[in-house]
């Protein structure tokens, strides 16, 4: 039996296992990343820790084993990032040695983060990540957390949401076009997606 619930702060070290075994799009990325919180400290840790009302997951028998972690307003949880989460990492890893390809460009990211497009960011100001472990695909359990967030979403009355899908994720593709979500583009590696509320 799967449970969805809201988020709790004991669920921090969740975030980063899931965000790590399913980081090289959707699959375990744990042989690419000698440390193990790096991947997690982009897409999954920052919004429990800042935005911890807007991060959902789903828990079995074995723990939580998949999230779904958003903010409604992509400009101001940016500034958020640079003020609050950003300079801890930077200091801590600005001499890291020893580090994988993959940790490399993960610290760039940290350095120097990617940012969602303007254009697209200003007809849908929210994004969302969501990562589920392999045994929860596949039983409805991303497509209850997506309608979960949407619901708290459209009741807050944020008007459109986005996020940006691996081009080598087939799955996810997959899964967000089929719930509803609009293919805007493709750059180098990702696929953008929007949806109006």
């Amino acid at each position: 039996m799967v449970t969805l619930r809201p988020y709790r702060p004991d669920d921090l070290d969740a975030l980063y296992a899931i965000c790590l075994r399913t980081g090289d799009a959707s699959k375990d990325a744990t042989p690419l990343h000698s440390d193990p919180q790096l991947i997690g400290h982009i897409y999954s840790a920052p919004y429990g820790v800042l935005e911890p009302g807007n991060v959902f997951v789903a828990e079995d028998a074995d723990g939580v084993a998949g999230y779904i972690v958003g903010t409604y307003d992509t400009e101001r949880f940016n500034a958020r990032l640079e003020a609050e989460w950003f300079p801890a990492l930077r200091a801590r890893y600005a001499h890291a040695e020893g580090m994988t390809p993959a940790d490399r460009q993960r610290i760039a990211a940290i350095m120097r983060p990617d940012r969602s497009p303007t254009d697209i960011v200003a007809r849908y100001p929210a994004h969302i990540h969501m990562n589920l472990l392999e045994h929860l695909r596949g039983q409805r359990v991303g497509t209850q957390l997506l309608q979960r967030w949407i619901a708290q979403a459209r009741n807050e009355g944020v008007r459109g949401i986005h996020l940006g899908a691996s081009a080598t994720n087939a799955g996810g593709i997959a899964f967000w076009t089929r719930s509803g979500f609009m293919p805007l583009r493709k750059d180098p590696g990702a696929v953008w997606f929007g949806m109006d509320l």
